[in-house]
């Protein structure tokens, strides 16, 4: 096995130690990871429906079913503004921007948890790297700074 090999499984590792940790919180807020990243998408903003489909990298029929599934908990609601009934936006309820906001709060505490064993000169540095490397992935992170609309 090669060193790059070695990093690329690394690298699953650490994905799955990040998405392990994100599902309990997501449990102890009783959503699915799933209806978590539809709330923080929509928590501070409604956004329409085919843009919310190409953010979050799925298929319409499939968000269309977790806002179904969402809706009937009252988190989220859909709207058709002005004239256009072809138009549909979904926004949060008071409730899910309660729960939105407990869990966006829940994962800035607990996720970094997981860097716990590591000297805080090594945190300042993972910290400086996953936030390099975020920047080059993630629209709307070129500067750094996490948008309040990604949990």
């Amino acid at each position: 096995m090669t060193q790059d090999q070695g990093f690329g499984d690394m690298l699953v590792w650490l994905s799955l130690v990040i998405q392990r940790r994100y599902a309990q919180i997501c449990v102890d807020h009783d959503l699915t990871p799933a209806q978590a990243q539809l709330l923080c998408m929509v928590k501070n903003e409604p956004l329409r429906m085919a843009d919310l489909a190409g953010k979050m990298g799925v298929a319409k029929n499939a968000l269309s079913q977790l806002v179904d599934r969402t809706e009937r908990r009252g988190l989220v609601q859909r709207e058709t503004p002005g004239h256009d009934r072809r138009v549909i936006t979904l926004g949060v309820t008071p409730a899910g921007k309660k729960i939105a906001d407990a869990l966006y709060a829940d994962v800035a505490t607990r996720l970094p948890d997981i860097a716990d064993g590591l000297s805080p000169d090594d945190q300042d540095q993972l910290r400086r790297l996953a936030t390099t490397i975020t920047a080059g992935q993630v629209p709307g992170m070129a500067g750094g700074g996490c948008s309040p609309n990604a949990c």
